[in-house]
């Protein structure tokens, strides 16, 4: 039985032209520089579009698709004043898709260069790749 539904499974890829090894990568968040947005899909289906804030003028958010890193349910900033970044996921270095108090800057560039959520939305989001695990996690970061 196992072996016919994987037959199934790998025909329906074949005929929808994806791959069993592009499915590997299960949760994607797309971060829209220019619309100041994140949109999160687990296996191809849009499940959030939230607001967020990214580099404000002087500082930059790096552009490119990241693995995640490394996680934190709460992390102090070392580099600003030991700002509070509830639920980071850590993508490139010490940037991170993070929590803020800021809430009333969102869906606009406020940030040093990390991507800022509502806090509410930050948590959804790290316990989505907590679960998906970092292999299975895309972060795409382009204008």
């Amino acid at each position: 039985m196992k072996k016919s539904v994987l037959t199934a499974a790998m025909l329906a890829a074949t005929l929808l032209g994806t791959s069993i090894a592009s499915r590997a990568t299960t949760l994607v968040a797309n971060i829209d520089v220019s619309t100041q947005t994140m949109t999160v899909s687990k296996y191809g289906q849009v499940l959030y579009r939230w607001s967020v804030s990214t580099a404000r003028k002087g500082y930059f958010t790096p552009r490119g698709s990241y693995r995640p890193q490394w996680t934190a349910r709460m992390w102090y900033s070392r580099k600003y004043d030991n700002s509070p970044m509830p639920y980071s996921v850590f993508f490139h270095g010490g940037y991170a898709i993070h929590g803020t108090g800021a809430v009333r800057y969102l869906g606009r560039p406020a940030s040093h260069g990390c991507v800022r959520l509502h806090t509410a939305n930050a948590a959804t989001f790290y316990a989505m790749v907590r679960e998906a695990g970092f292999g299975n996690t895309r972060i795409v970061v382009a204008n």
